[in-house]
């Protein structure tokens, strides 16, 4: 089903603490709102807007740098008012699901969404909620009394609507500042479906949040390896791509797409820490579509794969094999193309380059080889 998404991240977040707002702040050295970001990509969301302050395109860029599918709408004073400004800034079908999300819950999953897209099918909103299990007291003044739990749910994000239901029913709201988007519509007359919530929807408020946070998410991950090796034959040409780069030379790599072997040992690699098979599998070179095609599809594919399963990539590395052309001056510009095609920091990408001491088919000048490795990490 297509969905698209809108994540509130406009607040100041005062409560957790001196500094940047909770939403920017590294959780195992990525911005919280990127975690959640990625998991809703990965999980099929056709358009994330992420609604900042009017300060916050920037830091937006920079926390979702590499990401494609989202974009920024600026929110308003309140809460309510940046949800609506969220959803104005949608496209798509008036009556397509939209899952309203706080930036500060970082663990959403994609068994989460699927869950509330199939709850909305009968309702006019879904939520994720949990049973109240704690004893409940409330004090007035110096007054203690317990109030009875039963019936007591702690409602939690992302929330699922129609858009066009959302949006009608703000606009009929008259209550003051909503607590979150259920309750207006059901003032709207609307039924909401609760599905099972999760302890790890939980919502980064204070300073201490983090430090559980960051325990949570380290149990929850396990750390992947990838290899990947591939080898062309040199033919007769003018220039050769290796990881992404052209470069000039009196030779050309021959293969079914540009032959770039760097870009291919790569792919390997990734998918390899994935489990998704090799390069061949997912681009057959006995399919003409992919004849002469740019490798960094191949790559691209690789890492949305990734993304997919709510994993990220954390380093690469390249070794290109070979007596000629020369890669160091040319290192540069491929890291810079394989950070930008990955979304990764510079110093995360690695390439090197290496001869056999003119050795075997690479040293004898018939072709060049690559080899990569990848670190990967996904949930558990």
């Amino acid at each position: 089903m297509s969905f698209s998404v809108v994540i509130v991240a406009a607040g100041g977040g005062t409560r957790a603490g001196q500094g940047l707002a909770k939403q920017w702040r590294p959780l195992l050295g990525r911005p919280v709102l990127r975690w959640s970001v990625e998991a809703l990509l990965g999980a099929g969301a056709r358009q994330v807007v992420v609604v900042v302050a009017a300060d916050g395109a920037a830091l937006a860029a920079e926390a979702l740098a590499g990401l494609k599918g989202w974009t920024t709408a600026h929110g308003g004073a309140t809460r309510a008012e940046s949800v609506q400004a969220g959803l104005r800034a949608v496209d798509g079908p008036a009556d397509e699901p939209v899952l309203v999300h706080d930036a500060a819950r970082p663990f959403v999953s994609a068994d989460h969404v699927q869950t509330l897209l199939a709850a909305l099918e009968t309702a006019d909103g879904a939520l994720p909620a949990l049973p109240v299990a704690d004893t409940l007291k409330r004090k007035v003044g110096d007054a203690v009394t317990t109030t009875a739990r039963e019936g007591l749910w702690r409602a939690q994000t992302p929330q699922a609507f129609r858009r066009d239901r959302l949006l009608a029913a703000y606009a009929a709201w008259t209550g003051g500042e909503p607590t979150d988007d259920a309750q207006v519509v059901e003032a709207d007359g609307g039924h909401i479906a609760l599905t099972a919530g999760d302890p790890l929807l939980m919502k980064l408020t204070y300073p201490e949040d983090f430090d559980m946070a960051e325990r949570l998410a380290g149990a929850a991950r396990v750390i992947r390896t990838g290899q990947g090796f591939d080898a062309h034959r040199w033919g007769p040409g003018e220039a050769v791509w290796l990881c992404g780069v052209q470069i000039a030379h009196d030779q050309t790599l021959i293969g079914h797409s540009d032959a770039d072997a760097g870009l291919h040992a790569l792919t390997d690699a990734i998918l390899g820490a994935i489990g998704e098979g090799d390069i061949g599998d997912h681009f057959p070179p006995t399919d003409p579509k992919w004849k002469g095609a740019a490798s960094d599809l191949f790559l691209e594919h690789a890492a949305g794969l990734v993304t997919a399963k709510g994993g990220r990539i954390l380093n690469v590395d390249v070794t290109l094999i070979c007596e000629r052309p020369k890669i160091k001056p040319h290192r540069q510009a491929m890291r810079e193309r394989l950070a930008a095609i990955l979304g990764l920091p510079l110093d995360r990408v690695s390439v090197k380059a290496t001869t056999t001491e003119g050795m075997g088919f690479t040293g004898r000048g018939e072709g060049l080889a690559a080899q990569a490795l990848a670190t990967v990490e996904t949930p558990a």
